[in-house]
């Protein structure tokens, strides 16, 4: 035979293996919110935003659509906010986090806010444990909270209590995943210093560093952060510009601009309840507004042969409203934006899907909601004819009335309030415990000083330079500077224009979390002598209950007062501030 013989078929190469997606679930500053809030618009409609039942859904369509692929990660601050989680002192928002099967979670500073198991928010009594509360939680949790930069303050090691290191490492889609865990070092000045007195919060960037390279030595092929400490921005559309976000004064923004390429892969920020959606040093990071009413993703997709992310292929998600039925106009359960319309509801949507509440979560925390329904609905007898709002950067119409309501109540010549510890607007109509209550969530008693008139500008030189809001004041007349660079604090006086006397001595009233030396007042407050300081600590009723008692004692209706005791000025921004201002 003259035929050929043909060759035999080449082999087929392998097949490409497809890269891994990993779809990252970010959350943070929860503050007890496990169930929906609730507007009434004008014409008397309801208005359901938010509530981890909602969220369920959510997380069900992201899990059905990347199975085994999703990482649930909170970036702190689980507890304080809310009757329900306060009442549990926190178990109710662990319960809900078992349920929904979080990875992880950052340890937040209102994480120490309830200090030992029981009423007291303090270790007061000897013997008594101010970390009693935030033991059980971690116990009662079946996913780590992590802070590698917690240390015992005498002898620099950690805390015999955390059960773990500040890290963990989890497996997913056939990836180790290292996560660790960071809480803002302004811990001190956020929770009560009492119940932190023992500790000591270390350094974002170094300690991120060693956390890194120690879970990398562990094998991790991701490192993801989750971080307590967060930033700001204004503009989310184009995740690679840093123009709107401060830079200078975000926690979250200095660490990432000085981590070195392949440190971390991804961040999950908190603490400042503001979106970020960005990429920063080349590093995906999202936080969300909180309070349960928003959530944020990150899509990472990993080489399968190298096992490093793919950067050009990271898709950062804006932060998602969380709702279980909108209006089908408006798409939307945000009562901003249905102000002075009729809602038609509708079931919500998510990604082409249904949102299907999750009606376990539901019942699960149904115990602990009806437990606070009482007190929630209890009407106090009083009656506020408008609306008042707070205001984090500038006077609000809230602080103004409460810090008034703390001078009179206390016959002081001057009140001092952190914005900071406002967290709820004021409703009109009959007030009921639980509105005062999410406006006043924590704790604090009804604390007094007495300074002389040169403390008392120290004071206010600390609490406006902090940067930390602006303070809400009575008793006083301020002026700010928005001078970048320059001494915020331009002037102040008595409220009747009476220059302040630097050598007499005044009476000043406010909550005992800023007389303890938190928001900075620390190093001032602590050179007094401690007959001049009041913690209020035998007092029977907290700061909250005792301005309710105040206010029905009085009979009267609760009348916001009229704005203008803090200015701002923009002039003089090239000159130094006068010395006669300090």
């Amino acid at each position: 035979m003259n035929g050929t013989i043909d060759p035999p078929p080449l082999p087929s190469p392998p097949a490409a293996e497809e890269p891994i997606r990993l779809t990252i679930v970010a959350t943070n500053d929860l503050h007890g919110w496990v169930h929906p809030r609730t507007t009434v618009l004008r014409r008397g409609v309801e208005v359901e935003e938010g509530g981890l039942a909602a969220f369920g859904g959510y997380l069900r369509i992201l899990r059905q659509e990347n199975p085994g692929g999703v990482l649930l990660l909170d970036g702190g601050d689980l507890f304080q906010g809310t009757l329900a989680a306060n009442i549990t002192e926190g178990e109710v928002v662990i319960d809900a986090y078992n349920h929904l099967g979080y990875t992880a979670a950052a340890l937040g500073n209102h994480e120490f806010d309830y200090g030992p198991v029981g009423p007291q928010a303090i270790a007061g009594d000897p013997g008594s444990d101010p970390f009693g509360a935030l033991k059980a939680r971690l116990k009662q949790a079946r996913f780590p909270i992590l802070a590698v930069n917690l240390y015992e303050a005498h002898s620099g090691a950690r805390p015999a209590w955390l059960p773990n290191d500040g890290t963990a490492m989890v497996e997913a889609k056939g990836l180790k995943i290292g996560i660790l865990g960071l809480i803002t070092p302004s811990t001190p000045t956020t929770t009560n210093p009492v119940n932190i007195s023992t500790l000591r919060f270390g350094s974002l960037i170094p300690e991120t560093l060693a956390a890194a390279k120690r879970l990398r030595e562990r094998g991790a092929d991701l490192v993801i952060g989750v971080a307590h400490a967060g930033g700001r921005c204004t503009r989310h559309g184009d995740p690679t510009d840093l123009s709107s976000c401060d830079l200078e004064n975000g926690e979250i923004f200095e660490l990432l601009r000085e981590l070195p390429a392949g440190v971390v892969d991804a961040m999950v920020a908190g603490h400042t309840h503001s979106e970020i959606a960005h990429f920063v040093n080349g590093i995906p990071v999202v936080e969300t507004r909180g309070l349960g009413r928003w959530f944020a993703t990150l899509e990472l997709t990993v080489d399968p042969k190298t096992r490093k992310v793919l950067p050009q292929h990271t898709v950062i998600g804006r932060n998602v409203a969380i709702c279980a039925r909108v209006d089908a106009r408006a798409n939307t359960c945000d009562p901003r934006a249905l102000r002075g319309s009729q809602p038609q509801w509708a079931p919500a949507t998510f990604r082409g899907r249904r949102v299907v509440v999750d009606e376990e979560l539901e019942r699960l925390i149904a115990p602990a909601l009806t437990r606070v329904a009482e007190q929630q609905r209890r009407r106090l007898g009083l009656q506020v004819p408008s609306t008042m709002r707070r205001e984090y950067e500038g006077e609000s119409v809230l602080g103004s009335f409460l810090a008034d309501s703390l001078r009179h109540m206390e016959n002081a010549d001057v009140a001092l309030l952190n914005s900071g510890g406002l967290r709820a607007d004021l409703p009109a109509g009959e007030l009921e415990y639980g509105a005062f209550h999410a406006v006043f969530p924590f704790d604090n008693t009804v604390a007094t000083i007495t300074v002389t008139g040169e403390e008392l500008r120290r004071l206010l030189h600390v609490a406006y330079g902090a940067r930390k809001g602006v303070f809400q004041v009575s008793g006083l007349r301020v002026t700010l500077s928005r001078c970048p660079g320059q001494a915020r604090l331009r002037g102040v006086t008595l409220s009747d224009g009476r220059a302040i006397d630097p050598d007499k001595r005044y009476r000043v009233v406010l909550p005992d979390f800023l007389a303890r030396g938190g928001d900075g007042f620390g190093p001032v407050l602590s050179s007094l002598p401690p007959g001049r300081v009041d913690f209020g600590a035998s007092r029977v009723l907290n700061l909250r209950d005792s301005l309710v008692q105040w206010w029905q004692k009085r009979g009267a209706p609760l009348v916001a007062p009229s704005l203008g005791r803090i200015q701002f000025s923009d002039g003089g921004c090239n000159r130094a501030e006068p010395s006669s201002r300090r």
